[in-house]
């Protein structure tokens, strides 16, 4: 038996005509090795073998009663490597990690009860950043199921809301087509999470192991072909508007579109936002990006969605970190919104041209048409547009202070982190301060190069995630970007880095406090400080000392407290490559992430530093 929702999917490793065949024909999928003639296996065998056939190569995991008859044949598979986890939190979030950095779909798996519900929080974070992820977990035998059996859970009802799809298969014979299915629907359309509960009598049973050649999903069709006419009015619009915008969101980098975004960009003359899911879609040093929107980005990005006559938005969900108050957003913009989601459009802001599709299919449709009317009617005169973001991007640069404390400035750790590492590798942030600082003064260059919880914010992602990344993307350099505070959820991940040669760096922003809460609380709450000291870098007393931490986990644990000493330890940091390393940088506590767009307020009424506000015109 196999139960759950049919849904709306991703992008797939066995699929790859997927996104091309005309709507409602059947997928059809190409065996790693041909056509797989039908053998007698266990349930258990099985699933191994669907694995390797969807063209698995990392499972991140940790075994229990209800998974034990699966991991029994995985240790014998040439094919799949398993790294075992310390938490099954972390083996999410490796996935994630391991997804966002390749492209590939992440793989995780975890047994019944406890096991599967630790993974709530990865699926949920995977759900919201439209990660292909495949989660297998172990179920309580078909028979058992609604006892209240040992650590039987609802894992299906549990993830139905956090999860693009999700299985219970009670019959060994459906494993293959179901782990087919789940690979396809993870990767294909608009990507995300996938969870197959499997019970432990499946597993244990006698089956017939034939790998599906055909996948029928009746109701899923995700549209990737633009509507011609939707794409010809949006050329219209992009090549008569005055003040336009190309709002860029994590789409671009979920469809791997960052080439043609380039190409549009040159070829429309439009200034570019990029979302703090899609920095890197556009390289940093490009003359007509303003950088990120929203809450903590620019003040020339902001000001120029606010001013826009136009907004183009690009695989962006018009989240309310980007728009602040909803309905004082770019008043005065007409608004194309191209995604794969249909969902998505009109979902927040009111739409005027609509485009559902693949965002690389979107922007290569709209290329020529956007040709056609500058070779018509010429190119738009936006000299006059360009001359006001020049003057706001002159006025308001993004900067910061050096603390009155004697502690390190943690943006100037992080820019230094950069510049002495290069755009070339990969950079994975926690959630807080330290993740809005990272968004702000790294350099990015290059898509797939940042890593961070957007949607959920879950604080403790960075470690794991950077795991996952340095296992996918071996030959480059992995930073995790940490906060004191997240690092104490994950870091037990290290033991895992070390045992299995997994050389990440971790460089922990320490303000010994739960840093964005405690920025809150001295903007909102009159500076009480209630309940966000750490205790973990100011003082004499460190608890723990990450140092310390860091040597009984096997790796090399360094500590800088002084600006004097931020090079040498960051290029000490560099040339360590073969043990995972932790950084302590002592950062002051008073450090601030500017600039603020307060929540439920007004973009117009965002704040270049505490106390100043830009006084852009607000008269058209």
């Amino acid at each position: 038996m196999v139960q759950g929702p049919h849904p709306a999917p991703p992008r797939s490793a066995t699929t790859a005509a997927a996104s091309t065949r005309p709507s409602g024909e059947p997928t059809r999928l190409v065996p790693l090795d041909g056509v797989v003639e039908p053998v007698q296996v266990t349930g258990a065998q099985s699933i191994v073998r669907s694995l390797e056939e969807a063209g698995v190569e990392v499972v991140f995991g940790i075994p229990g009663g209800a998974i034990l008859p699966t991991y029994d044949p995985l240790m014998d598979s040439t094919r799949l490597r398993h790294i075992l986890v310390r938490h099954e939190q972390g083996g999410g979030h490796a996935a994630s990690g391991y997804a966002h950095a390749t492209g590939r779909v992440g793989v995780c798996m975890a047994t019944s009860g406890p096991g599967a519900t630790n993974l709530v929080t990865p699926l949920a974070d995977a759900n919201m950043d439209s990660i292909p992820m495949v989660a297998i977990t172990g179920q309580v035998a078909a028979s058992m199921i609604g006892t209240d059996a040992f650590q039987e859970a609802d894992t299906l009802g549990i993830t139905l809301p956090v999860t693009k799809h999700n299985y219970l298969v009670t019959n060994a014979d459906d494993i293959p087509r179901v782990i087919a299915e789940a690979f396809h629907i993870a990767a294909s359309g608009r990507p995300g999470p996938v969870l197959v509960d499997i019970a432990k009598s499946a597993m244990q049973a006698t089956t017939t192991f034939s790998w599906p050649q055909v996948l029928d999903l009746p109701g899923y069709h995700p549209v990737t072909k633009p509507h011609a006419k939707q794409i010809r009015e949006a050329a219209r619009l992009l090549a008569t508007a005055r003040r336009p915008v190309l709002y860029v969101g994590g789409g671009i980098i979920r469809a791997g579109a960052s080439a043609e975004l380039r190409r549009l960009v040159d070829e429309s003359g439009a200034p570019v936002v990029t979302t703090l899911m899609a920095r890197g879609a556009l390289p940093d040093s490009h003359p007509q990006h303003l950088g990120m929107p929203g809450m903590h980005g620019t003040v020339p990005a902001v000001a120029a969605l606010q001013k826009a006559d136009l907004i183009v938005a690009l695989g962006a969900r018009f989240d309310d970190r980007v728009t602040g108050k909803l309905s004082s957003f770019a008043p005065n913009a007409t608004v194309v919104h191209a995604d794969i989601d249909p969902a998505e459009i009109g979902k927040n802001r009111v739409v005027d041209v609509p485009i559902v599709g693949d965002l690389r299919e979107v922007i290569a449709d709209l290329l020529p048409e956007l040709a056609r009317e500058h070779a018509q009617h010429g190119k738009p005169d936006v000299e006059a547009w360009w001359r006001q973001i020049n003057e706001w991007r002159e006025t308001f640069p993004l900067g910061f202070d050096e603390p009155e404390d004697g502690h390190l400035a943690p943006q100037h750790v992080i820019s230094r982190i950069s510049e002495l590492t290069g755009p070339e590798a990969i950079y994975v942030a926690g959630v807080g301060q330290h993740q809005m600082w990272a968004s702000q003064f790294i350099q990015f260059e290059r898509p797939n190069s940042w890593l961070n919880s957007g949607g959920l914010g879950t604080m403790g992602f960075s470690v794991p995630a950077a795991m996952g990344a340095k296992v996918g993307a071996p030959d480059r350099t992995v930073w995790s970007i940490d906060g004191d505070g997240c690092f104490q959820m994950t870091n037990q991940e290290l033991a895992t880095c070390a045992i299995n040669d997994i050389p990440i760096k971790v460089a922990i922003i320490n303000n010994s406090s739960l840093g964005m809460v405690r920025q809150w609380q001295t903007l909102f709450y009159e500076s009480r400080y209630s309940h966000t000291d750490l205790n973990t870098g100011h003082g004499t007393v460190r608890i723990p000392d990450f140092v310390k931490m860091a040597d009984a986990y096997g790796c090399v644990g360094l500590r800088c407290e002084t600006k004097a000493d931020v090079d040498a330890t960051i290029k000490r940091a560099l040339e360590i490559d073969d043990q995972p390393v932790v950084v302590d940088f002592t950062v002051s506590r008073d450090a601030m992430v500017w600039p603020m767009v307060a929540a439920g307020v007004s973009n117009d009424d965002i704040q270049y530093a505490r106390g100043i506000s830009p006084a852009w015109d607000r008269e058209e």
